[in-house]
């Protein structure tokens, strides 16, 4: 299936590595312009050639801080001058220690508001006028299952993350009538090497572990959520707005 995404441009925050990588990967394979950030400069040299090697399109790498708003906007606007357009904003963040809600002090609730909440706001909001003026965009946001389906062992992402749900309410009225859709991509456990640095030599067990939980029987891939997000960013998804998208094997059950 074409999905519509030669020529265009775009851009994927926190994608040197796990599922922003993916994502980037997945966008470059449909032929998309692709611009990818993320603080340490070899690994974004190590990204940067691997997204390359994915398609045909025009690769940019840029070493930035996702928790300087003002540095988010001076890249966004660096990426719209080298493409001469932007068309898809793929918002994305780091994560956040693991623990019950009431293991964390009001501090570092702060500290996980400014470094997986205010990301998003920041990136949706710089990267709005430039798909407003090309008369066709996506913003996807990468969030969390957390966002449908909390998890006792996630208090900071669980509340942290909620917000995102908000900005994106409201992103839907303002920017549906410029052609621009906005929609959350909410993954569960996807094997990425952040996965395997919290869970260390005990990986594979808990991994087993997880999988066992799990409908499907197995955790997702970093490619599975790449592919998803390249549909939300189609021409096929043109009519997909103010959705969240689960990818988790089933793991969120609820109705609603």
């Amino acid at each position: 299936m074409d999905l519509g995404l030669e020529g265009r441009a775009a851009l994927v925050a926190a994608s040197t590595s796990g599922l922003g990588l993916a994502v980037a990967r997945a966008l470059a394979a449909e032929g998309a312009d692709v611009a990818i950030c993320g603080r340490d400069r070899d690994r974004l040299a190590r990204a940067q050639e691997e997204v390359d090697g994915c398609g045909k399109g025009r690769v940019l790498g840029s070493t930035v801080d996702l928790r300087d708003e003002h540095a988010v906007a001076a890249w966004v606007d660096h990426v719209a001058q080298e493409f001469g357009n932007l068309h898809i904003a793929v918002t994305n963040s780091g994560g956040v220690p693991f623990g019950p809600v009431d293991g964390f002090t009001v501090a570092e609730y702060r500290a996980a508001v400014n470094d997986n909440l205010l990301p998003h706001v920041a990136l949706s909001l710089a990267a709005a006028p430039h798909l407003i003026a090309a008369g066709w965009g996506r913003i996807i946001l990468v969030t969390s299952e957390s966002v449908r389906q909390p998890h006792p062992g996630s208090g900071l992402s669980s509340v942290a993350r909620l917000g995102v749900l908000g900005l994106v309410k409201g992103l839907v009225h303002s920017f549906g009538a410029a052609g621009v859709t906005v929609n959350v991509l909410a993954p569960g456990f996807h094997r990425t090497p952040i996965l395997d640095r919290q869970y260390g030599p005990e990986a594979e067990r808990r991994i087993a572990e997880i999988a066992r939980e799990l409908p499907l029987g197995r955790i997702g891939r970093a490619q599975d959520l790449g592919s998803l997000a390249a549909f939300l960013a189609s021409e096929q998804a043109g009519f997909v707005t103010g959705t969240v998208l689960v990818a988790d094997g089933g793991n969120t059950r609820g109705i609603g």
